[in-house]
Formats: C-alpha cells, structure tokens, sequence
C-alpha cells in the first residue's frame, strides 16, 4: 500500500500530505473523499486504489491545503460560504452546496454535515454518526496550529461554532482533525473554547510572529496553537 495511506479500520481510510491529511470513507454504495490535500496530485487515484464504488468529493473548506487535486472530481460538495474562498484559489469545477444538517448516505453509512464558520465562513465538520467520529477540518486541533488570521476569518463565529460542538460532545467519541495529532477526544473542545474566551477578553497574553511577512499573534493554549490577528 501507498506508504502516505494509513488504514484507519475496514472501511476509513487517511491519507497523510505534508502536513495535512485527508479522508476517504467508504459505505456499501459509494465512498467519499473528505478534502484532496494540498501538494499531493493523484488524490482520485488513490482513492479508487482503495475501493471499487464511485468516489466522490467534499471539502470541509475551500483553504488551499484542502483541494489540491478538486479538479480532478465532475463535483464537490461544499459549503456555499466557501464560494469566494474557492474563487480566490483560482480552481475550477462544479460545486454542490451542503449545509448545516444535510446527511450524506454512503449506504449503510450517513454522514451528517455540521457547519462551524469562523476559520472560513463555510468551514464543515463530518459527523460519521454510526462510528461515532466526527472528522473536524481545521477549527479543532490538538498540538497542531489553527489560522485564525486574515480577511476571511471571524473570530466571533469561531467561539460560536466551538459552543456549537461543545452542546454535541455525547455524539461523538473521537475527533480526527486535518492537522496536528490523530484522534483527539471531544474534551479538546472546551479547553478550546475556554482559550478562545481569554483571548477575546484580553485575558490572554500572545506572542507577536511574522508569518510569510505578515505580523500575527500566536497564543500558545499549551496543547495547540491559534494564530490571531489581534
């Protein structure tokens, strides 16, 4: 097997990509891809090596390191916050619109789509309701570095989207987010939320950084990292 596949059980898949890792769920019929990575180029490849049932694609945002290879899918599935997002990356292809509550069915196997803006305006999250795991994209993180810098996120959503998760912990036993450590337990939310409490309200002393030439402020949670604006 492809040395950037790991087997996550009989019928999940991750697929590891410098940094950043994607997902390929597989039901009785059809299988379905979560994000197409980021410098990786045979992402429809790899996923058709790994099962005989048509593939499909969804993207939990539209961020760079999440669609390298969307191109190479008749369609995605995505948010329609992230709309311009995908345009600012200059990729084409046809997008379906999901929103908060739509259910996937792989067969066998329903996917519940739960909406978290704040690290983009569309950002999603995959709740894989019979495995009870729920593939969380970027805005939950365990010793990894979550953006939360820049034009398009919006720091209030975020909080919001984290009391969101924090009301649906007992639907969930594990988190399997797209960086950082791999499976993290639903209690990562409120020390999450509680960090970005803190740090709305001043309470929370960051760290100035330049990033690729823009100044941002990192504040260190002691189990992973957001990078802010202010």
């Amino acid at each position: 097997m492809d040395n950037r596949v790991i087997k996550m059980n009989r019928n999940t898949w991750r697929i590891e990509d410098a940094g950043v890792r994607f997902f390929l769920l597989e039901g009785d019929k059809k299988a379905l891809l979560i994000d197409s990575g980021m410098q990786i180029t045979d992402a429809r490849e790899i996923a058709e090596h790994l099962t005989d049932l048509p593939v499909e694609l969804l993207n939990t945002h539209a961020d760079r390191d999440h669609i390298a290879c969307n191109e190479q899918f008749e369609f995605f599935y995505m948010h329609a916050g992230e709309e311009e997002n995908y345009k600012r990356s200059g990729k084409k292809g046809t997008m379906i619109l999901i929103e908060d509550g739509d259910v996937i069915d792989l067969g066998n196997r329903r996917l519940r789509i739960i909406h978290l803006p704040g690290h983009t305006a569309g950002s999603v999250a995959v709740l894989d309701e019979a495995n009870r795991i729920l593939i969380s994209g970027d805005p939950v993180q365990a010793h990894g570095r979550i953006f939360m810098f820049g034009s398009h996120r919006n720091f209030d959503d975020y909080i919001h989207s984290l009391e969101k998760l924090n009301t649906m912990t007992d639907e969930f036993d594990e988190l399997w987010p797209s960086h950082g450590d791999l499976p993290i337990g639903p209690e990562v939310i409120p020390n999450l939320l509680e960090g970005a409490y803190k740090i709305k309200n001043g309470e929370f002393k960051g760290k100035e950084e330049e990033f690729f030439g823009q100044k941002i402020i990192a504040y260190d949670l002691g189990f992973t990292v957001l990078l802010c604006d202010r």
